[in-house]
């Protein structure tokens, strides 16, 4: 069984959308080939929209729903058009995430699938995650699912993107949760020096620890709680930005490297992890890597660039093949949903 697919993914931390077209081949085991790939920045229109979508009335939401979903229609339309591609058999679309809370069980990723179907005239499979949080889940990560079919030649998977999440097997069972926040914190404080992100992590290489906050950071119920677990953007609003008063912006961005680094080395050592795969944007900030590496045994593989840039992508393009096969594509092992299940809702 061979497939063709394109992933959509745009992630927390306002990049860009992540393109992805791969081909899947099921033999005894899942291969894939990244065939094309891009990342279409956002204009500083989009970016304003969408950053600001979760203070929108429930009209003004309705309507940019239905408005970003013709954009990533007409988006994949000239990717497919650009790269003369053929045989897509269907587009699986993340959406972007607005508002994310599943313990008053409702998550909501925009970009509606229909008209991403009207734009390109294929099957669309979107909104991935709702149902997971019916079922009792997270909704996230969902990623596992691609982590335990393509990449089971590692320990673990670990994503640096706006939030940083980890899928590992202990037992025969794929667990997988949310560490903290990354990218979603550390841009907006790199912001304030008009930069996009902090590049390689040298703004944080200047930086001094505030050691009062660090321990406020780590001291934060979170990171006691046991997995399944996830986090949004409303969680770093009520208990991250709220700390960051009276403390020089350069000494935030060395206090939440550290702290990141921190979280994600205690859980490398607490399941002694020998070798893990890590993705996301995260990865090319040097000096937070430098930093997880001093704190564990770990071995740290860091892959060629087109799995770090749209392996989320990547995966989300596989989970639309398994659902048009009604085959299994979310882990309650991971989100923590009552049962296995298909997920994601066809157009």
């Amino acid at each position: 069984m061979i497939f063709h697919a394109i992933g959509l993914m745009s992630g927390t931390s306002l990049d860009g959308l992540d393109i992805c077209f791969a081909k899947f081949e099921k033999k005894d085991s899942w291969k894939f080939e990244i065939i094309k790939a891009e990342t279409l920045l956002y204009s500083a229109k989009w970016e304003e929209k969408l950053r600001n979508s979760i203070y929108l009335s429930a009209e003004e939401l309705l309507e940019l729903n239905s408005e970003y979903g013709f954009y990533l229609g007409k988006a994949v339309e000239n990717f497919i058009e650009k790269n003369q591609l053929e045989n897509v058999d269907l587009i699986a679309s993340h959406g972007h995430t607005v508002f994310h809370q599943p313990q008053k069980k409702f998550t909501l990723q925009i970009g509606d699938g229909r008209a991403i179907k009207l734009e390109t005239n294929l099957p669309v499979i979107f909104d991935f995650r709702s149902q997971d949080v019916l079922m009792g889940g997270n909704g996230a990560p969902l990623v596992p699912i691609g982590d335990e079919l393509l990449f089971s030649q590692y320990d673990a998977c670990l994503n640096l993107g706006g939030f940083s999440n980890i899928s590992l097997k202990i037992n025969d069972q794929r667990i997988a949760f949310d560490i903290a926040p990354v990218n979603i914190v550390l841009n907006k404080l790199a912001q304030k020096f008009n930069k996009n992100f902090d590049e390689n992590g040298d703004l944080a290489k200047k930086g001094e620890i505030n050691e009062e906050l660090l321990l406020r950071l780590n001291s934060l119920d979170f990171y006691k709680q046991p997995h399944p677990k996830s986090l949004g953007i409303e969680w770093c609003n009520e208990n991250i930005f709220q700390l960051f008063k009276n403390i020089g912006t350069i000494d935030l961005l060395a206090t939440f490297t550290e702290h990141i680094s921190h979280q994600i080395s205690k859980v490398f050592n607490e399941y002694q992890l020998s070798n893990i795969l890590f993705t996301g944007g995260g990865t090319y900030n040097q000096y937070l890597i430098e930093k997880i590496k001093a704190k564990t045994n770990a071995k740290i593989i860091i892959p060629e660039k087109e799995i770090i840039d749209y392996k989320e992508a990547l995966i989300f393009a596989f989970m639309g093949i398994l659902r048009m096969n009604n085959k299994i594509n979310v882990l309650a092992s991971a989100t923590g949903s009552s049962c296995d299940h298909s997920s994601g809702i066809i157009a």
